[in-house]
């Protein structure tokens, strides 16, 4: 595969031709009577007209068919897609998952959408208010299939195998220790090359943004410069026997068909694009002197919700850094949150939990749900010699976190299999050491 490329930035207005087709975005205007190449002109709009110039989101494309040019939409098999929230009885308890099984290609053929699993979320998607957490696990291309999403944006985290992603505005590589969003309504087709897993995070109503620095000042956690947009590609190829069009729509799985590609635009300009990012170019900030700054400081994207200063849903990843707090216990607290924190391993070993939190697995620790290192983690951590040190070397551990209380699917509480009913055990060896007629606390060896 020849190297792909890319533009750089964060929300900018953008412009990109395929160069196979010089001069094919209209001059001084959208939507020209007769556009150059006799392209047709379609607007994609990722907010209302109406909305203020700083949020408002939209793209032209300049395409040789437009996307209306399809038979219709019908209903197909759902798989283990829902946004049905009371399938079970709500759990309040710690939950952890071992690795998510992928199934075999010698056994059946599995492809990004029919490997979609949805295993909790929140909200309405019909009032445009929550989110849902999907998993995903395939081992062959989509082929003449594309997706799109009339319910939210799609932030992707593959976990294993990398993904070669089709788009409307270009062609995306994303591989492990990347992350890629698919906003609202953008046709996509994935290819992968090995048995392939990896985690969706998906947000109903909202786009992701960079995160307010507040005090931290201009610069630092993910720079605008280190997002990438797909530059313009387009195929120009007609399918016999049709191309199938899949859509989401209200939580729901329709299929239509059509004569060509969808990836037909030629050329596009605006705000509204699909995007990648490397985790290794997050700017981690830490504290240097005592206690932790909240895990907050680690947030890539967030999606607000109208309350200031409260996400629908943030993402947080948990990177190599370096751990110099003097006088303090370096893991994560032990905590309860008004937050729900669903955490997943990309890869390397959590510094929480060296054991039973493993790559492809994951974690969901409700709203007010207690948690924190085990009982192992605790000891050693609390007799530490607090020298400088690296953590999470080789590790990237994420969490995806919510202000509103996910309920945990049929899936992902029976039908997957991957369930760990033993992980309240890693904390019952937690012992007192309460020392009654002694303030003065034991130090380390």
């Amino acid at each position: 595969m020849a190297e792909l490329k890319y533009i750089l930035g964060f929300g900018n207005e953008c412009a990109s031709e395929d160069p196979r087709c010089p001069g094919a975005l209209p001059e001084g205007q959208n939507n020209p009577q007769v556009c150059p190449y006799n392209l047709y002109a379609e607007q994609l709009s990722g907010s209302a007209f109406t909305c203020p110039r700083s949020i408002n989101k939209r793209s032209w494309l300049y395409r040789i068919l437009p996307s209306v040019s399809h038979k219709p939409f019908e209903s197909i098999d759902q798989g283990h897609v829902t946004h049905s929230w009371d399938e079970v009885d709500p759990d309040p308890n710690q939950l952890r998952w071992k690795p998510f099984e992928i199934p075999k290609a010698s056994q059946k053929k599995v492809d990004f959408v029919s490997g979609l699993h949805t295993l909790c979320g929140a909200g309405d998607i019909k009032s445009n208010n929550g989110l849902a957490i999907h998993i995903f696990l395939c081992n062959t291309s989509m082929g003449n299939r594309c997706f799109y999403n009339s319910d939210g944006d799609f932030l992707i985290v593959p976990q294993k195998g990398k993904l070669h992603i089709y788009t409307e505005f270009g062609r995306m590589l994303v591989q492990p220790n990347e992350i890629c969003v698919i906003q609202r309504g953008m046709r996509f087709s994935i290819d992968v090359f090995e048995e392939t897993r990896g985690y969706i995070l998906e947000v109903y109503g909202v786009h992701f943004e960079l995160p307010d620095l507040g005090p931290i000042g201009a610069n630092g956690l993910a720079n605008p410069r280190d997002f990438l947009i797909p530059v313009a590609w387009y195929e120009d190829r007609q399918v016999p026997g049709g191309y199938t069009v899949i859509n989401k729509y209200q939580g729901k799985l329709f299929a239509a068909k059509q004569d060509v590609s969808p990836f037909n635009v030629v050329a596009w300009h605006g705000n509204y694009t699909p995007y990648k990012y490397n985790l290794e170019n997050f700017m981690v900030i830490n504290s240097v002197a005592f206690d932790h700054a909240d895990p907050s400081i680690f947030t890539v994207l967030t999606a607000k919700s109208v309350r200031p200063g409260v996400a629908i849903a943030d993402f947080v990843i948990f990177p190599p850094r370096w751990g110099v707090a003097d006088k303090t216990f370096r893991p994560p607290y032990y905590h309860r949150n008004c937050m729900s924190e669903f955490m997943g391993l990309i890869k390397g070993h959590y510094e929480a939990k060296q054991g039973g939190f493993l790559p492809g697995g994951g974690s969901l620790h409700s709203s007010m749900t207690p948690h924190g290192p085990d009982a192992d983690c605790f000891e050693k951590a609390s007799k530490a010699k607090l020298a400088p040190e690296r953590i999470a070397d080789g590790t990237m551990a994420f969490m995806f976190e919510s202000s509103l209380s996910m309920a945990v699917t049929k899936w992902g509480l029976k039908t997957s299999n991957c369930l760990d009913e033993n992980y309240y055990k890693c904390w019952e060896p937690l012992k007192s050491h309460f020392t009654p007629n002694s303030r003065k606390p034991a130090g380390p060896n």
